[in-house]
């Protein structure tokens, strides 16, 4: 059973009367609380956002949260606020990035093997160093993008630390990875500025 470290008010205090009648230390809890898998995806904007909220919301709770954003560069302007908060830490991508669209056949082949190695240098440290959150902010759009082995997800999500929270965003996740999640949230676009005529529409 996967309880999230975001859980509501009135979860939490459910969680506390099952606890207490268990008589269980406050490490069982702990341990309890840990664990679940977040999917974010969908057309809608804010699947990125989503996730750093519970980053932040993490650390606001004195939890450890490790981030790693695929297909983006080290300048988002997300990186630069919450690198300021001691509980975070954000593994560097590239300097420069492109949309897949972009690549080269050469450059794709580059780009697959290069995320792969760093995915599994992200998880192995966050198994080292006990974080308690892992972002793997776009891998799932990695994934559709053919840049990404879906299956190397699969298979360490099977065998992750019990207690380690993982957040994964990006549109039309697969089958077998939805499967794996205890959370999967779609946002859907019902409005959007790129749009033609969506900006002004509606406006006097």
């Amino acid at each position: 059973m996967c309880c999230s470290l975001f859980v509501t008010v009135s979860q939490t205090e459910r969680l506390a009367l099952f606890c207490m009648s268990r008589k269980m230390t406050g490490r069982q809890i702990m341990e309890r609380q840990t664990g679940c898998v977040h999917i974010y995806c969908g057309d809608g904007k804010g699947k990125t956002t989503c996730g750093m909220g519970l980053c932040v919301r993490a650390a606001g709770f004195g939890y450890r949260v490790l981030i790693y954003q695929f297909m983006k560069d080290n300048g988002t302007s997300e990186r630069k606020a919450m690198e300021k908060i001691p509980e975070i830490t954000f593994v560097p991508g590239l300097k420069q990035e492109k949309f897949s669209f972009q690549m080269t056949d050469q450059e794709k082949q580059e780009r697959k093997q290069f995320y792969e190695e760093k995915f599994r240098e992200v998880t192995r440290k966050a198994e080292r160093e006990g974080y308690d959150v892992l972002f793997l902010d776009e891998i799932i759009y990695t994934i559709r993008a053919g840049l990404f082995d879906e299956d190397l997800l699969l298979c360490w999500l099977k065998e992750k630390p019990e207690h380690l929270e993982v957040i994964l965003t990006g549109q039309n996740p697969g089958e077998k990875l939805i499967a794996c999640a205890d959370y999967v949230s779609e946002l859907k676009k019902i409005r959007h500025p790129f749009e033609p005529g969506a900006c002004c529409a509606g406006r006097d």
